[in-house]
């Protein structure tokens, strides 16, 4: 099985913290959002103070945690935004 990739997006202080607004992940099977989650904060660590706000849309729709990230997705990945 060839390998796929999913493009995933930064916002904002995520951003900052990654140095990137986008790149590609291999991604070959479906895998659950935290477990993605945690190879995020093995990649960069900087994260880990933020790991339990990060919110993550697929697709562009707002997911749970529990949500399975398939291969070809698009993953943003964004602290959540407050107003007044």
């Amino acid at each position: 099985m060839s390998t796929t990739t999913i493009q995933v997006l930064y916002f904002a202080q995520v951003a900052e913290l990654t140095k990137k607004r986008q790149e590609n992940w291999p991604l070959d099977q479906a895998t659950p959002v935290h477990n993605w989650l945690q190879a995020l904060i093995e990649r960069y660590p900087t994260l880990a103070p933020l790991q339990a706000r990060l919110k993550i849309a697929i697709n562009q729709y707002h997911v749970e945690h529990d949500a399975m990230i398939q291969p070809g997705d698009e993953v943003a990945v964004f602290e959540p935004v407050t107003g007044g």
